[in-house]
């Protein structure tokens, strides 16, 4: 019976020397497969050529370096990218990456689907089939990378890189991407075990080398597993919060009704000690006469006394299951007004790829969902599903 290949994709450095040893090699071979896998972007042994021919033999043999394949890829007017990866059993993800004078963000997902199931996240109403692989998550960002660089997307000025540096002899430009947030589909604290080793391959300096300020973790919640984060790799926070309130949350994120605001805040004031940020990030979207209220604004005011924060106020981008409305933008700008005139820091995020479905909440994917949660919704509403068609092999 053969044996299934070793995917190189998702190993972090200790795992790729552990199984070097094994071969009874040196551990520097390792160092030496981080660097061409994620520096230089290397999917062929055969280009490996400072490895040994009997390695790159052995390595041919047992291993391969994959990534998910690309099933469509669509352009906004803004230049936002938009890629949807095929992750197998007629799931796909999404994964956007927003390119800006001085950065260059990739939006990656954790999982085919997502259990918080927010009513104004389109990802939420997809149901959930499950967790993607460390290999599954670090090839988003291999794969965008590589086309990026490739096709000549992205200028290095766009990038905020000198372009009199020399990016190297025909290799993706690493420094493409310069921030990397977990905001795509799914919950990543709900995938902590694969995510965590995608982490570490970020900040790893033989491989993509990026700061822990320019690597964020969102999470709507997930208490437990944002203490273990802190010790763990602690990497920029950022909490969707929505609801200054425990009723109105357990409406808007039902995560909230096992981990209460009371503990979810005392656990940000944890994370803060460890963090590379002195402030969490609390993500609010702005849904018309729910939460955009000047009580809820007050709210938040009091929130921000209790954990140093930063408010981003995210206007709503609908669509048809939610039965919600976006808050009206002048609503928007005299809730923030309310807010900075406390001294809170608040941002309001600009809307970006919504014309290619790339925008904040936005990301649905195909997912064919164990869970049958999209099932019972529509059920619950008196509709029927919509049932997917399986893409021929």
């Amino acid at each position: 019976m053969s044996t299934q290949p070793i995917n190189l994709m998702g190993m972090d450095s200790a795992r790729l020397a552990e199984m070097v040893a094994q071969w009874g090699d040196k551990p520097f071979r390792a160092r030496q497969l981080l660097r061409w896998i994620h520096q230089r972007g290397v999917s062929e042994f055969d280009q490996m050529t400072d490895l040994a021919k009997a390695f790159r033999a052995r390595l041919q043999e047992q291993c391969v370096i994959q990534a998910p394949s690309v099933v469509s890829r669509h352009v906004s007017t803004d230049s936002t990218r938009k890629w949807l990866f095929d992750v197998g059993q007629a799931n796909a993800v999404e994964t956007v990456f927003i390119p800006e004078d001085d950065r260059g963000t990739l939006c990656i997902s954790s999982q085919a689907g997502c259990t918080v199931a927010c009513p104004f996240c389109s990802t939420g109403h997809q149901g959930f089939n499950r967790n993607l692989t460390t290999a599954e998550i670090i090839g988003q960002l291999w794969w965008a990378r590589h086309e990026l660089s490739a096709t000549g997307a992205v200028t290095r000025l766009q990038a905020g890189i000198n372009q009199d540096e020399d990016g190297g002899s025909g290799s993706p430009d690493p420094r493409i991407i310069t921030n990397v947030v977990f905001m795509g589909m799914g919950e990543p604290l709900l995938n902590y075990d694969a995510v965590l080793g995608a982490l570490r391959l970020m900040l790893a300096d033989n491989a993509w080398g990026l700061s822990r300020r320019r690597v964020t973790v969102s999470t709507s919640g997930v208490v437990p597993m944002m203490d273990r984060l802190a010790l763990d790799c602690p990497v920029a926070l950022a909490v969707s919060l929505h609801a200054p309130n425990d009723e109105l949350r357990d409406r808007l994120v039902p995560l909230n009704r096992k981990y209460p605001l009371v503990d979810l805040l005392e656990s940000c004031r944890n994370y803060l000690v460890h963090a590379p940020r002195d402030f969490i990030t609390f993500e609010y979207v702005m849904l018309d006469g729910v939460n955009d209220q000047p009580e809820h604004a007050e709210q938040l005011i009091e929130i921000s006394r209790q954990v140093s924060c930063k408010l981003n106020l995210i206007p709503f981008n609908p669509f048809p299951q939610s039965g919600l409305r976006r808050s009206p933008l002048s609503r928007v700008r005299e809730f923030a007004d309310r807010l900075q005139s406390a001294g809170v820091v608040t941002t309001v995020r600009k809307t970006r790829g919504d014309d290619i479905d790339a925008a904040c909440g936005q990301l649905a994917g195909e997912v064919k969902d164990r869970t049958r949660l999209a099932e019972k919704r529509l059920a619950a509403a008196g509709l029927q599903p919509i049932r997917m068609v399986e893409k021929s092999s």
